[in-house]
């Protein structure tokens, strides 16, 4: 298990670039977690990354992500992975026990926000993202309105951060990595 064979999985099942995009946002903020937590770096980026990998080919839930599990599981890849992507779709057969587990969950949604905060600033990049606004974005229920406010604060809780310390700690995750990011 690589970075390298994770991301040729990931191309093979998901063709959306703005999906593989998110997935590759997931992957940093978790990489940066993983560092935080004195945690293995590639084991939590390959999580991140491959979270929504077979999202195109099953888009409903319990189908995603239970079918891409199996498909992980046949090709390999350990358990602490597999558990982890299982929790973040929030099904109670799944619960987050892990740090890892609970890391992801409270990543996904974030970044996708974050994007879409990024998306609508003049320059179009993230190092113009600040959490106050960030903050005001998620009171407006029409902006990003498929993300999930309540999936946000619930992730920091049970990361055990505050929000507003789980929102910066991920934008300057993302800002490390912007180019490759296209932010």
């Amino acid at each position: 298990m690589n970075r390298d064979e994770a991301l040729a999985l990931l191309h093979e099942y998901t063709k959306s670039e703005s999906l593989r995009k998110h997935m590759l946002c997931v992957e940093t903020a978790m990489r940066a977690y993983a560092k935080k937590f004195g945690e293995d770096e590639d084991a939590w980026g390959i999580a991140g990354l491959l979270h929504d990998f077979d999202y195109e080919k099953f888009q409903v839930i319990p189908d995603h992500p239970v079918k891409g599990s199996e498909i992980l599981k046949e090709k390999g890849y350990p358990d602490d992975i597999r558990i982890a992507i299982l929790g973040h779709a929030g099904l109670p057969e799944y619960p987050r026990e892990t740090l890892m587990a609970k890391a992801l969950f409270a990543c996904d949604e974030l970044c996708g926000f974050l994007v879409a905060c990024t998306l609508v600033k003049p320059d179009k990049k993230i190092a113009s993202v600040e959490v106050l606004s960030v903050k005001k974005k998620m009171k407006d229920k029409a902006f990003a309105r498929n993300v999930s406010r309540d999936d946000i604060i619930q992730g920091a809780n049970e990361l055990g951060v505050s929000l507003d310390e789980h929102i910066q700690f991920v934008i300057d995750a993302l800002k490390a990595n912007a180019s490759a990011l296209g932010l």
